[in-house]
């Protein structure tokens, strides 16, 4: 008995884990990272424990966007219709086990219960003026999957908003108690990217999307707009770039970060050469995903050895 149960546990354990979806979580420490760079970079005292708790708290937001997704995706039928890929359709982790649901369910929700809790701590160390930054932080997680999706442009921006100026420039400020004009460039560079990451991966799943409710700039506005879309973005990180640097907000080594732009022009062209049916060719929504989390994490080393 005790061997079944504990064979149970472990299983269910895995199941919880593919739910949140770990792969996906690296993004995180890497935008945070960036606001610990533009902070330390400004010359600001750092609390070590003020860092970890900053980074927990934005781990615990992703955790819970994830598993509510993967709730909301499974309980709606739209994870048995969608085309899976490394970078899209979802985990599959309910699928297979449709039992487990309530567990991620609750995981999503114990999630965001830490993310309001660390909140509470960050506006009694920083003041009320985090409280509207806030507000729009659980609104991207608890409205993402079941309102935002049904929005073409709310859609579109969410997920860069979240990783960008919230993540980064919010760690900034929780760890500095100020803002710069460095912090909100830089934090407007995975603004862009996050933004693509996310609308390339809805490529492969349009159909199953689109008869699930949802209405996301690939469904709305077909993958031709979309791909003129990711081309702005694109564009719009390098001038970021390039004006930051130009002006003296970063550091003239910074431009290395326009290396890590390639794969992005790769994934770009596939994008232009199978429109929806790029879930058939992983490497290119690989390329996207190396330039979304490559692109901050050098420019985080750059600030911090420029510090």
């Amino acid at each position: 008995m005790r061997a079944a149960a504990a064979l149970i546990f472990v299983m269910s354990f895995r199941v919880l884990l593919q739910s949140l979806r770990l792969p996906f979580l690296v993004l995180t420490p890497v935008c945070v990272l960036l606001g610990v760079a533009t902070a330390a970079h400004s010359d600001a005292h750092l609390d070590p424990m003020l860092v970890l708790a900053t980074l927990a708290a934005a781990l615990f937001a992703h955790i819970s966007v994830n598993t509510l997704n993967e709730y909301h995706d499974f309980t709606s039928g739209l994870d048995l219709h969608t085309q899976k890929t490394p970078f899209s359709g979802g985990s599959g982790a309910l699928p297979a086990h449709p039992g487990m649901a309530p567990a991620v369910l609750a995981t999503g929700l114990l999630s965001l219960g830490v993310v309001v809790l660390a909140g509470c701590y960050f506006l009694y160390l920083r003041g009320l003026v985090l409280l509207p930054a806030g507000m729009v932080g659980l609104l991207l997680v608890t409205t993402y999957t079941r309102w935002l999706n049904r929005s073409p442009w709310l859609c579109l921006v969410a997920p860069g908003l979240g990783f960008g100026p919230l993540m980064v420039a919010g760690t900034h400020f929780v760890l500095t108690g100020q803002i710069t004009a460095q912090a909100l460039s830089t934090a407007l560079v995975p603004f862009f990217l996050v933004n693509n990451l996310l609308l390339l991966n809805q490529y492969p799943d349009i159909e199953a999307d689109a008869g699930a409710g949802r209405r996301h700039v690939p469904i709305a506005f077909g993958t031709t707009t979309a791909n003129t879309i990711y081309a702005v973005f694109l564009a719009a990180a390098a001038v970021d770039l390039l004006a930051a640097t130009a002006s003296g907000l970063l550091p003239a080594t910074a431009l290395l970060a326009l290396l890590t732009l390639a794969p992005s022009c790769f994934a770009w062209v596939g994008a232009l050469r199978h429109h929806g049916g790029i879930g058939r060719y992983p490497r290119y929504l690989a390329a996207n995903v190396a330039t979304a989390v490559l692109t901050p994490a050098v420019l985080a080393a750059v600030l911090i050895v420029a510090h």
